[in-house]
Order: C-alpha cells, then structure tokens, then sequence
C-alpha cells in the first residue's frame, strides 16, 4: 500500500500551471447531500471551512468554504457528491460543448426554476452545469494550483490550518486514456502524468483540480488535502472531536469518511 500511494502523494508537490478560464462555467464547487444541513456545517467547520450562504430555494442548501474551495450541500437522505459549475449564461456554454460532441444525460425541463444540465465521466462521475441564480463567486484563495513551491515546507503557509493545502479531487478510473479524453473534452489540461506505481493523471481547469487514478485501491471519489506536519494536524482533528479516520501511509496519510459518507484525503506533502 505504501508504494501504491507514494507517488499520488509526491505528483501533486510538482507545479501546476494556472488556466485563465474555465470552459463549464464561472464558479466551480463540489456538490453533496446530506440528511441535516446543520450538522454537516458543523462538521466541515472541524475541517476549516465556514458557512458563506444558506437558503431554503428551491430545496434547503448551505455553501461552505475554506476560501480555496467551494462546497455546496443540498438536503437530501440519498448520498450524492459531485461536481457543479455555476454560470451566468449556462445555456451558451451547453450550445459550445455541443459542438464539441460533449453529450448530456438530463437536461432542464420548461419550467425549471434553476437550469441544470447533467454529464456523466465514462466512470459515473457527476457533473452538472447551473445558472447561477444564487450570485455564487470563486474562492480565490490558494490552492496547489497557485502555491509557491517555496512555501510548501511552511506550516503557516497552508490556508487551510486544519487541512492544509486542497489538492485535488480524486477518483478511480478503468481506463485512464478514455477518462483524459474525457476530461480535456471539458477544457481540463494535464499537469502532471505518471504511470507508476499505476497510471495516474493531475488535470485542471483553472478553477477545479482533477486526478485521475486508474487503481483499484481506492473506490470512491475524495477530497484531497496536502500539507506538513501532517500527523499533528490529524491529532487535533481528532482532538476536536472527529473519527472515522483510516491509515492509508502510516500515521501521516489518511482517508477521513465524513458522515455523510464522503471521503477526505489527508496527505503529507512530498514524502
């Protein structure tokens, strides 16, 4: 396991280019249900992120974030996580990715109070084009997409205090050729690709980061977070009273399953 994981782990300390816009919208966020809006906020505040907006239109949804990423929740009891870009004009980013022969599962229907076009990654990945009727913005803090590589052996210069620095989101695929070409499709570019220990891919849009794991070690989608220091870090996630954390590298890499069953990487940087 420790082989495995290594090089997932040093890829994403390499530089990662900054693209100036994003080809599926303005904002990107990623998108989960949860039971109880009240207590995932909690939760993802034990993680560094603060709730920026809430509202009960057209379903009960709150958004949180730790100024580098962007989460979004919708009351919901079946489990859902995903990716969601908001734009002003939803309708003529669909039209051009038509003509790029991206297809849509699902699509708004007359009447909608919110237009929501549905995509599908050939490895069922979830992701939905929306207007932005709820004046949404973009993070703007750092990510490894923009962090100075000088300051990646700095604590203090991680945004996320209790996580460290977002890195990607991660998700196992079968056939990483496939799933690239998916991707850049969607305007993503590679930024680092590697094929061991198994062939992996960094892609990024310029507001979302994407990795892509052709693995069969791990089987969900996660969020991922690099840093220093990595074991005292977790040593006060849990001391602030969250669980359910699992070894993945040893004491300082680990898989947090949140309680709305999602995965949380907590990685050390550059091992």
């Amino acid at each position: 396991m420790k082989q495995i994981f290594l090089s997932f782990i040093v890829v994403i300390s390499f530089s990662i280019n900054v693209y100036s816009q994003s080809k599926l919208g303005e904002i990107a966020s990623v998108y989960i249900t949860t039971s109880n809006l009240d207590s995932s906020v909690s939760f993802y505040a034990k993680l560094g992120f603060q709730k920026i907006g809430s509202n009960e239109f057209p379903n009960p949804w709150a958004q949180v974030s730790d100024g580098s990423l962007l989460i979004t929740m919708r009351k919901d009891n079946i489990p859902y996580i995903g990716l969601t870009y908001y734009s002003s004009d939803v309708d003529k980013i669909v039209e051009q990715l038509e003509k790029d022969s991206v297809e849509f599962i699902l699509r708004p229907k007359n009447g909608d109070p919110i237009k929501r076009y549905y995509i599908k990654s050939p490895d069922g990945f979830n992701i939905v084009l929306s207007n932005n009727l709820g004046g949404f913005e973009q993070p703007k803090g750092i990510t490894l997409l923009n962090m100075r590589q000088a300051d990646f052996s700095s604590e203090g210069k991680y945004p996320n205090k209790q996580c460290g620095a977002f890195g990607e989101f991660a998700h196992p695929v079968t056939d990483i050729k496939k799933s690239v070409a998916f991707w850049k499709k969607l305007g993503f570019k590679s930024s680092a690709e590697m094929n061991e220990p198994y062939p992996h891919v960094i892609l990024s849009d310029g507001l979302m980061i994407i990795g892509l794991h052709q693995t069969k070690h791990f089987t969900f989608p996660a969020i991922t977070y690099f840093g220093v220091n990595t074991e005292n870090r977790i040593n006060k996630l849990k001391e602030n009273g969250l669980q359910n954390f699992k070894e993945i590298i040893g004491k300082n890499n680990v898989v947090l399953k949140t309680w709305e069953r999602q995965n949380f990487f907590i990685f050390s940087l550059g091992m």
